[in-house]
């Protein structure tokens, strides 16, 4: 399939290239930007006017929800609702029933994405067995199956003794672990940011150490065992500075927040709607503002959805009873978009923070907009709308944006030059 994209604004935060020109797709790949290559003859032309060509997103951090919870979620929609959102690579969250800590659950995975998928998946591994925290999973063995990195979530191991060792032995492989750093003893039974909100409405608090005691850990293990890491979920403005005075001694750190994180605050959780229960929890405006510059320096060079779908009865009950979690996966560019409109950073750089940026994080060849490049894109049309809920394509509606209007509009979704969401 030969394909042509004809007059659209181009931005490539890999190049800087930011021009109005034309694409040409042949075999999956890019094979030129500008002129039409020689005996070219497309089989698809898209009209690219108004509309802006980016790199298709890439989303480091999704739960399909399969194997094992079919009710919230599948590869099949989990995926179709990424294309939809622009997004063509994503990794998925080693949270499933069996636990992604063998070759078989990872080809499960892979060969159903092959299959039923909307975009390419980069499984990352269970750390530990079971994701219990005791035994090392088989690192190597799920590398070479295809996990990409890994990470044993919230769960943390069963001594600072035995994450060394841990650590120690992944440097040696060079394999990529990520951290999601909170404080087992300080977050035991909080369901909120420790802070005024969770005071006044009666709510368990997670205090902002919770993170960064973890964290301070973690970095000093990153720098004695030299491993190469990756901070997710990172939700304070403390944190980020730690991750930034990693970063300037020289640590190979690097870091990622959810996009809720940088649009809401505590203040959301004043009306008890459990669609706002999130771990780790919504902090306070300061830390949201704190995690806005980190991320329009660089400090935070990925921002993930973090998208967890459920059932809806999964949120019915009193709010602490309730599943955490948001299902986004669908608005990490309408989101970003706002964040755009509201000048928090510039279209570039929202776009370099949603492609390259993740794409570097975790090593992945994606993210670029570039002759010879697999033809992965997103076309969208800054101008438009999206309404949120309609054309829905996730399982989980537990989506606290549900019927906000949001900037931007995804027109086409293309993985290896092939279209895989059209919305005109």
């Amino acid at each position: 399939m030969r394909i042509q994209i004809n007059g659209a604004r181009l931005i490539d935060p890999a190049s800087q290239m930011d021009q109005q020109a034309d694409i040409f797709i042949d075999d999956g790949k890019i094979i030129a930007i500008g002129d039409t290559p020689r005996d070219f003859v497309a089989d698809q032309l898209i009209d690219g006017n108004g509309l802006i060509a980016a790199p298709g997103l890439v989303d480091i951090s999704a739960s399909l929800r399969e194997p094992g919870y079919g009710r919230k979620g599948s590869i099949a929609s989990e995926t179709r609702a990424a294309a939809a959102g622009g997004i063509t690579s994503l990794c998925c969250t080693p949270h499933t029933k069996p636990i992604l800590d063998t070759p078989a659950v990872v080809d499960l995975i892979l060969d159903k994405a092959r299959d039923e998928g909307f975009c390419k998946v980069f499984p990352l591994g269970a750390f530990s067995q079971g994701l219990a925290g005791e035994q090392l999973a088989e690192l190597v063995t799920l590398r070479n199956a295809g996990c990409v990195a890994f990470s044993n979530g919230l769960v943390p191991f069963a001594s600072n003794r035995v994450l060394r060792r841990a650590l120690e032995y992944a440097a040696t492989f060079d394999l990529t672990i990520i951290f999601h750093p909170q404080d087992p003893s300080l977050a035991e039974g909080g369901i909120a940011h420790e802070g005024p909100v969770a005071t006044f409405r009666g709510l368990a608090g997670i205090p902002e150490t919770a993170e960064t005691v973890a964290l301070a850990r973690d970095l000093l293990l990153v720098e004695q065992s030299g491993v190469r890491a990756h901070f997710s979920q990172i939700t304070t403005a403390r944190g980020a500075r730690l991750i930034a005075k990693a970063q300037a001694r020289g640590l190979p750190v690097t870091a990622d927040v959810a996009m809720y994180q940088l649009i809401l605050t505590e203040e959301a959780l004043m009306d008890f709607s459990s669609f706002y229960h999130v771990l780790p929890p919504l902090r306070s405006l300061a830390d949201r503002e704190g995690l806005r510059e980190a991320v329009k320096s660089g400090v935070i060079s990925a921002i993930a959805s973090h998208h967890q779908p459920h059932e809806a009865d999964a949120k019915l009950d009193p709010f602490a009873a309730t599943e955490p979690g948001i299902s986004s996966i669908e608005l990490l560019l309408p989101l970003a978009l706002s964040l755009v409109e509201e000048g928090v950073f510039d279209l570039p750089t929202a776009l370099q923070r949603l492609t390259t940026g993740p794409a570097a994080a975790l090593r992945l060849k994606a993210g670029r907009l570039s002759v010879g490049a697999a033809a992965d894109i997103v076309l969208f049309d800054p101008k438009a709308q999206t309404i949120v809920g309609e054309n829905w394509q996730s399982k989980g509606r537990n989506c606290p944006f549900m019927g906000h209007v949001l900037p931007g509009a995804v027109r086409y979704t293309l993985l290896n030059g092939r279209v895989t969401h059209k919305n005109l």
